[in-house]
């Protein structure tokens, strides 16, 4: 083999040879720079059409939101009327409710609120209305009545406690548990609201 023979393949790489590589080099980077803008505007787009979307989330939870709170306001409409009444005939005399009953510390921080406060001398009764009455209502009225026991403390009320949960719609298995924790359970009944007073049912004093 010649000195020329080892030399042919680097002779071969000619300039055109050369430049025809820079140029395909170039439409390469050319070719990703395209993929990458379209990416960028296809991520561009998915993200505006997840804006879209979560507001469309937003504004319907914000409409469910607004349903629930009518459908509440009309539970105690329901509930209003006749509650002092319905409560008359279980051996309670209340003299006055009150909707919406909000409690604030000595700061003016947020302690609790009442759907419907009930009063009278030596009794407070405190109602909480659902739409849906689940268990862990029945559980967080607890906790409501625990706090409202230690406003009462602090301020030298010292009036008995009672509790009731409310429901447009409530399951066996959440009437049972309110009951058990000694709730008295306002269910709708036909046009109107009764009170649920199982036999041997005694409601618990906080």
């Amino acid at each position: 083999m010649t000195e020329e023979t080892l030399r042919e393949p680097e002779m071969g790489l000619t300039f055109e040879k050369v430049w025809a590589m820079f140029q395909e080099t170039a439409r390469r980077m050319q070719e990703t720079d395209r993929i990458l803008r379209e990416n960028a505007l296809q991520m561009k787009e998915t993200d505006r059409k997840m804006q879209e979307t979560d507001r469309k989330m937003r504004e319907t939870d914000r409409k469910i939101s607004n349903l629930g709170s009518r459908i509440g306001d009309l539970v105690e409409q329901m509930i209003v009327p006749n509650i002092l009444e319905k409560f008359k005939k279980t051996g309670y005399i209340f003299g006055k409710v009150a909707p919406n009953v909000r409690y604030t510390d000595s700061r003016g921080l947020y302690v609790a609120e009442v759907d419907l406060l009930l009063e009278n001398g030596d009794t407070a009764l405190a109602v909480e209305v659902k739409t849906n009455l689940t268990v862990n209502d029945v559980r967080d009225h607890v906790k409501r009545m625990e706090k409202l026991r230690f406003y009462a403390d602090e301020h030298q009320d010292r009036r008995k406690l009672l509790g009731a949960v409310a429901g447009a719609i409530a399951s066996e298995g959440a009437k049972a548990f309110a009951i058990k924790n000694g709730f008295f359970v306002l269910e709708q009944s036909g046009d109107t609201i009764k009170i649920s007073v199982p036999e041997g049912f005694k409601p618990r004093e906080w």
